[in-house]
């Protein structure tokens, strides 16, 4: 399934990456470095538990093992004291990122309710893409009855593309369905 995008990547979209922008070389060719996953878990503070099942949940979307990431600093407001663990996250590399991106795109958010698109504005300017998942009960590895509460995570993109035009021609052309 890695291998599909993967080629795709390599016998269409480069050329045509090459010809849209003319690259003097195929290297100049943008292309996805990694995605990362991230779950934070706001009420890990006062619940452990939560924290947990992110994780294991975070794991079986991913495929891999997440990181558990902690507090920087302190903030009374929130009851937080540096160094508490408040979410977690993955970074997908290689096939694991294409097979990812692959489910994402052709199973994961056509499941989203009142799918349009997702927006085409959320690039950061260096040529990497942020999208909010509300629910993550959208990922067909999710059990819905295994899940006691809907958490939402951030997927970003992390594409080597000097800037947003690039990043999203290359998006597009690997079948992100941007809002028109």
């Amino acid at each position: 399934m890695a291998d599909r995008l993967k080629e795709k990547y390599t016998k269409e979209i480069v050329p045509s990456m090459i010809e849209k922008f003319n690259y003097s070389s195929i290297m100049q060719a943008p292309k996805l470095d990694k995605i990362v996953l991230n779950m934070g878990v706001g009420d890990a503070v006062s619940n452990a538990k939560n924290l947990d099942e992110a994780v294991e949940e975070l794991g079986l979307i991913a495929g891999q093992k997440p990181l558990i990431t902690k507090a920087k600093k302190s903030i009374a407001a929130f009851r937080l004291r540096e160094g508490n663990a408040i979410g977690a996250k993955v970074t997908l590399r290689g096939d694991r990122m294409y097979e990812f991106l692959d489910k994402l795109i052709n199973v994961s958010l056509p499941r989203v309710r009142d799918f349009h698109g997702i927006s085409s504005r959320a690039f950061d300017g260096r040529g990497n893409y942020t999208l909010g998942v509300r629910e993550q009960l959208i990922f067909p590895e999710i059990d819905f009855d295994n899940v006691n509460r809907v958490r939402g995570l951030d997927i970003v993109i992390v594409t080597t593309a000097e800037s947003d035009e690039e990043s999203r021609e290359l998006l597009t052309q690997l079948g992100m369905p941007f809002t028109k």
